[in-house]
């Protein structure tokens, strides 16, 4: 068994090793190699490749730099340039809205500001005449809700079919109007009493809202608090 060993070692002792081995850096060429962090002493068969191609190792084994805190940075810039181009779209579409007749009427409204109204005006547009009334403008906008009747069985669902861009642009304002109007604060916690879940009367006060709106608009006048919730103003000026 032993004469079969050592045949076998010889044999492997003899075996020439490639030529394409990869080198290792020579000291003519550390020169052109930038300085990386070192992580640790060349392991012993590395030395002993480099001792049987000829070449001996420069020095500690090197690993390349993260790149982690490059691609952050790439991703901030990036980050940095849609905000610019949303905040140049802000400006913009703020200075169109306020150059329409409209825009005067529709900022007088509590909760809603300039993107908001630029976003309502978008949908509804200007032609008084695209809706014969108020209940169309919230049919379009999903603010109504539809009722099904069949015998004894009744039921009121939201609406589905709608224009999703203004009902979510009277979301935003019947959520900011809660907090800007005493009206509006009062005609929620109202339907909150009755039942309604927060999203059912807060649809239920931009219908409201929506309503008002078209008033406003085809009469050309400005908000009033007063004529918007009269029961709300009475209370108050009572008290």
């Amino acid at each position: 068994m032993g004469s079969h060993q050592d045949h076998f070692f010889q044999q492997v002792s003899n075996v020439a090793l490639p030529t394409a081995w990869p080198r290792c850096p020579s000291a003519s060429s550390a020169s052109t190699v930038p300085a990386l962090p070192a992580v640790g002493p060349v392991p012993a068969s590395v030395r002993a490749r480099c001792s049987r191609t000829g070449a001996a190792p420069a020095g500690p084994a090197r690993r390349r730099p993260a790149t982690g805190g490059r691609q952050s940075l790439a991703l901030l810039r990036q980050l940095d340039a849609a905000c610019a181009s949303a905040d140049d779209l802000e400006a913009a579409a703020t200075a169109s809205f306020n150059q329409h007749p409209d825009a005067g009427i529709i900022t007088s409204f509590p909760g809603i500001g300039a993107l908001t109204g630029a976003r309502v005006l978008a949908e509804t547009g200007d032609d008084r005449s695209r809706f014969k009334d108020a209940r169309g403008l919230k049919a379009y906008a999903g603010a109504a809700p539809i009722t099904r009747a069949s015998g004894k069985t009744r039921s009121v669902t939201r609406r589905h079919v709608k224009n999703n861009r203004l009902a979510a642009a009277g979301y935003i304002w019947a959520f900011s109007a809660i907090t800007a109007s005493p009206g509006a604060r009062a005609h929620y916690d109202r339907r909150r009493d009755a039942g309604d879940r927060h999203a059912a009367a807060q649809r239920n006060l931009f219908s409201r809202l929506l309503g008002c709106l078209h008033h406003c608009l085809v009469t050309s006048q400005h908000y009033n608090e007063a004529t918007a919730f009269p029961a709300r103003t009475a209370t108050l000026a009572a008290a």
